[in-house]
């Protein structure tokens, strides 16, 4: 149950950050400089969100440094992740998981799904700071 709660927490604090980082993304700066540019400049912002909420989440839950039960918090909170952006790109932009696939921009796209390897893998990675 701790996993599951961790979890969850850990996702909706990147999800929450991500969810307000996008709006201004994409009704302020691709319109500016191309989406695949503005997917890059926020790329590193959500690192480090996803770094500081790995490493807060860690410690408030008190996780014991084992690898495995870390790596299961942040296998969690991707199915959650992936679930909410599906059901969200569904919903918002009508399109089917596969058009969405398929219209990833191929340099911010697979900068994206790399983000998403490490978001499943920092609570595994960080260490807490009291």
């Amino acid at each position: 149950m701790r996993v599951l709660k961790a979890g969850g927490l850990y996702f909706a604090l990147v999800f929450g950050a991500g969810f307000a980082l996008g709006i201004p993304r994409t009704l302020w700066l691709v319109p500016r400089v191309g989406t695949r540019t503005a997917d890059l400049l926020e790329t590193p912002i959500m690192l480090v969100v996803t770094v500081l909420a790995a490493r807060w989440m860690v410690r408030r839950c008190a996780l014991p440094p084992v690898f495995s039960s870390r790596l299961a918090v942040g296998c969690v909170a991707l199915c959650l992740l992936l679930t909410a952006e599906f059901t969200l790109v569904l919903w918002l932009r009508g399109l089917s998981i596969h058009d969405y696939l398929a219209t990833r921009d191929p340099v911010s796209g697979t900068a994206y799904y790399l983000t998403l390897v490490l978001f499943a893998f920092m609570p595994a990675l960080v260490v807490a700071r009291k």
